[in-house]
């Protein structure tokens, strides 16, 4: 293969292995994207819950991405979807296919898992309760329904470490990726002894653990590859929040409201999740919210129109929406009530309310959900916004003034790949440490301020919007 990049040897690689896709890009030096290409692979849903990918789909989508591109370049960073479980045999092969981040069928097993090591425990160890979208629940739904598989494993991984194994040769795993686990010992960031033990799990079967710039191992050519990190932690990275300061604010399909920590930290509530961060020795915290974006293309697919035309119309109508409130629970919730049978719902509909007024009740209740996990991370000065939401003015108003903080567009946004790049160029020696890649590569263009007149209107809205999830949960469906 040869190198379509001008200069490779000044250039960092960044793979994101995503849920639909993998996502790879070339950065320079300086952080411009020279190359960016994506090949996408089927999703399994064999069962109503169920959510399923083939490990070797993601291997030769990876291939096909990275041809012509590796030649000389200076190192490889991995990032990648969250919580999956792959499950090896003894030859490395994958035993049946990977179960996601998004499958719910281990409900039962979250509630053993709590019982068993004591909620209070749990969060203390790991920073978070159980839940579905978790490695380790997905381990025990094996062990108790498919024990031939089970009876196999010789080797578990997450879904870019799979990735990794192919190109390095090498079973290893970042801190913050291993977080996501429910395995981890996050204040120590390493393997929780205590809980692979109440829970009966092999710790031979897992990876080394690293932090997420070390090299975890080369390629056949001997470029250097990070460790790596979990998208939501090279995503924080790629924006730039890789010490405490700006927070990240994305709002994409579900909502992530992202926060750097000196130090380990966890909610006793696990309202938010705790992690280690990319960055060696630091942690994060951040709350998710289920449906940010995601409930302005429900909208839509509901009442019709084009995004533009629908911000337009909501324009029309002023903060609160004359006493319009939108929940944002259309998939349940996560932050702050960990809930999946949360629903959502407009309340204060008077027949004079049109498509706008819901456009605006919608962006509203998004908004009202992202300070939910604001306030929870200790709230911030300013934020970083990325995702397709963000490409709304009215909607970064709309948040800037119910976060009451200004929002900072971004000059490059490629999500968790180009945090990966970063990685993969500190492995390689493209830059010292994760704090000079991030100085030299991550720039904001311009920025949005709250505001003023809408500020007193949206603390009243968020009263009433508080208020509605108690009052609702009530109800049964």
């Amino acid at each position: 293969m040869s190198s379509t990049l001008q200069n490779p040897s000044r250039t960092a690689i960044g793979i994101d292995v995503g849920t639909s896709a993998v996502k790879v890009i070339a950065v320079a030096e300086d952080g411009e994207v020279l190359e960016r290409r994506e090949v996408p692979y089927p999703l399994s849903t064999p069962k109503p819950g169920w959510s399923e990918q083939n490990p070797d789909d993601w291997w030769a989508a990876t291939q096909q991405a990275l041809e012509g591109l590796t030649d000389g370049v200076a190192g490889i960073g991995l990032s990648g979807q969250m919580h999956g479980l792959v499950t090896l045999d003894a030859q490395d092969r994958p035993i049946r296919p990977a179960i996601l981040w998004n499958d719910q069928r281990t409900g039962a097993e979250c509630a053993e898992i709590e019982e068993r090591v004591g909620f209070d425990r749990l969060v203390e160890l790991t920073g978070n309760r159980a839940l579905t979208g978790f490695t380790a629940p997905k381990l025990l739904w094996l062990r108790k329904h498919e024990p031939d598989n089970y009876a196999r494993i010789a080797h578990i991984m997450l879904p870019k470490d799979y990735v990794r194994l192919k190109l390095t040769g090498e079973r290893a795993i970042d801190v913050a990726d291993a977080s996501g686990t429910l395995l981890l010992d996050v204040a120590k960031r390493r393997w929780s002894d205590e809980v692979l033990d109440i829970l009966e799990i092999d710790k031979a079967w897992l990876p080394t653990v690293l932090e997420s710039p070390e090299v975890s191992g080369r390629t056949a050519a001997g470029i250097a590859v990070a460790a790596g990190a979990g998208d939501q932690a090279a995503g924080g990275l790629g924006v730039g929040v890789d010490r405490p300061g700006p927070l990240s604010v994305a709002m994409g399909t579900s909502g992530v409201v992202f926060a750097a920590l000196p130090e380990y930290r966890a909610d006793p509530q696990a309202r938010v999740h705790a992690f280690c961060h990319a960055v060696p020795g630091a942690w994060h915290q951040m709350g998710v919210m289920l449906s940010a974006a995601g409930s302005l293309a429900w909208l839509r697919g509901v009442v019709g129109g084009e995004f533009p035309e629908l911000t337009e119309e909501a324009k029309a109508w002023g903060p609160g929406a004359d006493g319009l409130t939108f929940l944002p629970y259309l998939t349940g919730e996560r932050t702050p009530h960990a809930d999946p049978n949360a629903r959502g719902a407009f309340t204060g509909l008077e027949i004079r309310h049109n498509r706008g007024a819901l456009t605006r009740a919608v962006l509203e209740g998004v908004a009202c959900g992202l300070r939910d996990s604001f306030d929870l991370v200790g709230g911030g000065e300013r934020g970083r916004v990325s995702g397709g939401g963000a490409r709304s003015e009215l909607w970064l108003q709309i948040v800037a003034s119910v976060l009451e903080i200004p929002l900072e567009r971004l000059a490059v946004e490629e999500g968790a790949a180009y945090g990966a790049a970063l990685l993969g160029g500190v492995a390689g020696g493209l830059w010292d440490d994760v704090h000079e890649a991030v100085a030299a590569c991550v720039h904001t263009h311009s920025e949005v301020e709250p505001v003023q007149e809408w500020i007193e209107p949206y603390r009243e809205l968020r009263a009433r919007y508080r208020a509605l999830y108690p009052a609702l949960s009530q109800l049964k469906r």
